[in-house]
């Protein structure tokens, strides 16, 4: 029972740290990240003006439609060079509250008096060394030009634009390599008159995202797929998925050896009852009934150890999310104590691994106990 005890409490403790660190890591990228992300599956960009898109934009759901132009392109800041991706966003996006809370320096401005700025991500600074303070030098930005075949000049094969860097951001590895520009100035850039790569969308009841995901999805058929947030960081969500279940297997196997310690204690109670046995057959019990009281008492030792195990885990979890008396490194700028959620579907995992394998065992031992039946009687 102790076994079974201590290995279904580290079991859901685990499950929930990872839980918690799972929420913690998505809840980072997704700052910037949209609820619906709308993109062309052939080709990397689209005429905006459809009428079924036109017509979702005035969708009393949605809180946040913003047009994104976005391309790779060569970055230069005081002789240093860098190729991030640059992202003209329409004026809508700057309505999103979460991205004040990726700012770890400036301000999130892209138009001001006339005027355009950048915003970059915190990889393009650490590379290009960036001072935001510095109102003197420039973020040069260099694309292709797609309008000129052959120029006389290498300048020529090249659109530049000059803004001034006014603010830093932090959300993602893959995000930090942006500069954030209005749209106008990507146009301009990269030579498109009306075209977009995607359209973001952020929702007033995120809950409904799936909903009108299907729904929008089904209208625009398969020229355009619908991600959601899901979608838009598969490689995180597998990465995160794959750790937790290699930690669920290993500590699995770990209960497994816990539980099976009710094999060995079952077959020393079968060893040491043998006279009882046939003494219950001779008053009238058969097989199945001395195969059922031992089965009963193997399911008994390990429903309690279970049921104890996960009411001190979940107790402990509990004051961990209350509390956090279990801290991470001082280094740790983003949280300081260990993050822990809870779910649902963790217990009832954990008490069906456990309820499976405690039936496994517990079967093995009951048919020991019928196993010299006819030879107990004799003896007896």
């Amino acid at each position: 029972m102790l076994g079974v005890f201590v290995g279904s409490a580290a079991l859901i403790i685990i499950l929930s740290a990872f839980n918690g660190l799972e929420t913690l890591v998505i809840s980072l990228s997704n700052t910037l990240n949209p609820d619906l992300r709308i993109e062309p599956v052939k080709g990397k960009t689209f005429d905006p003006n459809n009428s079924i898109l036109l017509s979702f934009k005035k969708n009393s759901a949605i809180a946040n439609y913003t047009e994104v132009l976005q391309e790779k392109a060569l970055l230069r800041y005081d002789g240093q060079q860098f190729i991030g991706q640059i992202k003209g966003v329409s004026a809508d996006f700057l309505k999103n509250k979460e991205i004040d809370s990726t700012l770890t320096q400036g301000l999130f401005l892209l138009e001001e008096n006339g005027q355009n700025y950048a915003v970059i991500g915190s990889a393009v600074q650490y590379t290009l060394g960036v001072n935001i303070n510095d109102h003197m030098r420039y973020l040069e930005i260099y694309s292709p030009n797609k309008r000129t075949s052959s120029g006389l000049s290498p300048s020529d094969e090249f659109v530049s634009r000059y803004l001034l860097p006014v603010g830093v951001f932090q959300s993602n590895q893959e995000s930090d390599n942006d500069v954030i520009i209005p749209l106008n100035v990507a146009r301009e850039l990269l030579g498109e008159s009306k075209n977009i790569s995607t359209v973001e969308v952020i929702l007033k009841n995120p809950e409904e995202a799936q909903k009108v995901k299907k729904d929008l999805q089904n209208k625009l058929g398969t020229s355009f797929i619908v991600k959601d947030r899901m979608q838009q960081n598969a490689l995180l969500y597998k990465i995160l998925n794959s750790e937790k279940w290699a930690v669920y297997l290993i500590l699995t196997f770990v209960l497994l050896i816990a539980t099976f310690n009710i094999v060995g204690s079952l077959t020393m109670l079968v060893i040491d009852k043998q006279k009882d046995i046939a003494v219950l057959n001779s008053l009238g019990a058969d097989k199945t009934m001395i195969r059922q009281i031992f089965l009963f008492e193997g399911l008994m030792i390990s429903f309690i150890g279970c049921v104890m195990g996960l009411l001190l885990g979940g107790i402990f979890c509990f004051l961990q999310i209350q509390y956090g008396f279990i801290t991470m490194s001082q280094e740790n700028m983003v949280v300081s104590a260990y993050p822990i959620t809870l779910k649902p579907m963790d217990f009832i995992l954990v008490f069906f691994t456990v309820f499976v394998i405690s039936f496994i065992a517990s079967l093995i031992s009951s048919r020991l106990s019928v196993k010299k039946f006819e030879q107990l009687k004799q003896a007896l």
